[in-house]
């Protein structure tokens, strides 16, 4: 995505933090959260393991969010657990980043195209309304 952009400006310091929440990708569907929980626990204590589920079919979707109290247990699980095997699955674990903030709605697919709706210009001539049907009968009458 070209011209898309989010974050920190490249020219701007960025503050380092070691964030205590992970990301843990690459989990098999059949995955529970007190298997996750007991998994993690063993490198320091877990705060709160997040397990989304699907709305349409309501199994997981294959990853989860883990917190733990301390930054240094957040660290050591990434280490001890990226790559790590845990039921047939090669687990993927990196510190949890932000979700992007989405454009508004009424956007177009593209990011690149959005304009706020104050620039685009709506007026009711750009496209007739109607059938064709209805569009031909207004036609041959006037």
């Amino acid at each position: 995505m070209a011209g898309a952009w989010y974050g920190t400006p490249p020219g701007e310091a960025q503050e380092v933090t070691i964030s205590t929440k992970l990301f843990v990708g690459n989990l098999d569907f059949d995955t529970t959260r007190a298997e996750l929980e007991r998994l993690f626990s063993s490198v320091g204590p877990v705060t709160e393991v997040f397990l989304p589920t699907d709305r349409a079919t309501g199994r997981p979707r294959g990853f989860a969010f883990v917190e733990f109290t301390d930054a240094s247990a957040a660290a050591a699980a990434t280490q001890r657990f990226d790559g790590f095997e845990l039921n047939g699955r090669s687990l993927r674990v990196n510190e949890a980043q932000e979700r992007r903030p989405r454009p508004p709605s009424s956007a177009p697919a593209f990011v690149d195209d959005w304009q706020p709706p104050e620039a685009m210009s709506f007026h009711r001539g750009a496209k007739p309304k109607g059938s064709r049907r209805n569009l031909r009968r207004k036609k041959r009458s006037l």
